[in-house]
């Protein structure tokens, strides 16, 4: 059966030169209650919630995706950027800043976590704020491109430290700044001579995909190798609209790939993840990550256990190809690094062999190869000195 990809009408008393502007969208943003009546019948739950939340967490999304919804409030996407009363009580785990980005922030708007990258927060401006997101201690500060002083800091930061290698552009959302202002971030990154990749995490695509033009894949294709990071979690944001905006910018030279996030009664289902992996890779991108939600302040009700993950990940393990499965990981509270779950096939092990089970029920045992056939490559001299800078290893 062919995929489907759906387009959703725009409002009839709009024009479609409104609607397919980014900006435009980003201008009309649904942020007060008055806003979302206009478009939902709101739950008495949902009132609460606006009122109860003022001054609490950021609440925004823009037309286009407030149009994906469905009137249920049970509705997946609804539940992705409506604010609920849930948010504003204690869970069993609610960190503020749960992948403790402040003890790994050297200077401002840099988190430097992992040896060989870094995330440079470039903004603090997003177009729909997600009821789930892990950085509410950052994000809806009214910053839309940072200060001068903290830009060209982070740079000098990056330059004297020759183990960097990536630099993950982040915030906020990188692609709510002009296509000047991420041309200005860009070319400097580049001019940077041990950066060998750049990376732009957003959500862009996902909740206002005519964000993606010619001109702006043209300058992501202009200072590749650019990696961008999309933010799926529902088929169903697979629109028609974002299919386009994907395929444009792989058009032009630019890999796309997904991080999605495992949430409760959104899409922790294999049907949903599968749904979701196969239509991305039809628009020619990979799904990367399948994360564990964070425990960040007021998620508690979309976070899923990890066993429930993993009973996801077991049951997609033989049905969808390595192009579609995505890498089912946890981030470590407080700072302590992403951590690879996969389902567990080993059923024995001795000194010699180990014995798995395969999905299918297939029982077989690998045998290693005898110690003393071991040996080291003859040339790992030529690559032993980056190796070891990247590491921070003399």
């Amino acid at each position: 059966m062919k995929l489907q990809f759906i387009t959703h009408p725009r409002p009839s008393n709009l024009t479609d030169q409104e609607w397919n502007s980014w900006t435009w969208q980003l201008q009309n943003s649904l942020k007060s209650q008055a806003d979302f009546e206009k478009n939902f019948e709101l739950t008495e739950e949902e009132k609460k919630a606006f009122r109860d939340s003022q001054g609490v967490f950021n609440i925004r999304t823009t037309p286009y995706y407030a149009n994906l919804c469905r009137p249920d409030p049970k509705d997946p996407l609804r539940r992705i950027m409506m604010p609920t009363v849930m948010e504003l009580e204690d869970g069993q785990q609610a960190l503020l800043d749960p992948l403790g980005e402040k003890k790994n922030n050297p200077v401002s708007r840099i988190i430097h976590r992992y040896s060989d990258r870094v995330l440079f927060l470039v903004t603090d401006i997003c177009s729909v704020y997600c009821r789930y997101c892990t950085r509410k201690h950052f994000t809806g500060q009214d910053q839309a491109f940072i200060k001068e002083s903290e830009f060209h800091q982070a740079l000098d930061y990056v330059r004297s430290h020759p183990e960097i290698r990536e630099v993950i552009l982040s915030g906020g959302d990188p692609l709510t700044l002009s296509d000047s202002h991420l041309e200005k971030v860009l070319s400097s990154i580049r001019e940077i001579d041990h950066v060998e990749i750049i990376r732009v995490g957003t959500r862009m695509p996902v909740v206002c995909p005519m964000r993606v033009t010619p001109e702006l894949s043209q300058i992501l294709r202009k200072y590749a190798p650019v990696f961008v990071m999309t933010h799926f979690n529902h088929p169903r944001e697979v629109t028609l609209e974002a299919k386009q905006a994907l395929e444009m910018m792989v058009d032009h030279g630019v890999p796309v790939l997904n991080q999605m996030v495992l949430l409760n009664g959104v899409n922790n289902h294999p049907a949903i993840v599968q749904a979701l992996s196969r239509r991305l890779l039809a628009c020619r991108v990979k799904p990367y990550y399948m994360f564990q939600c964070d425990p960040s302040e007021g998620s508690d009700h979309f976070r899923t256990s990890i066993e429930d993950s993993e009973a996801i990940q077991r049951e997609l393990w033989g049905h969808l190809s390595g192009l579609a499965m995505p890498t089912l990981s946890l981030d470590i509270p407080n700072g302590g690094g992403k951590v690879t779950l996969a389902p567990n096939f080993e059923i024995f092990r001795d000194s010699e062999s180990r014995t798995y089970k395969g999905w299918d029920g297939v029982v077989e045992k690998y045998v290693n190869p005898s110690e003393n056939l071991r040996q080291t490559p003859a040339d790992v001299s030529e690559y032993q000195t980056e190796w070891n800078l990247i590491r921070g290893k003399n």
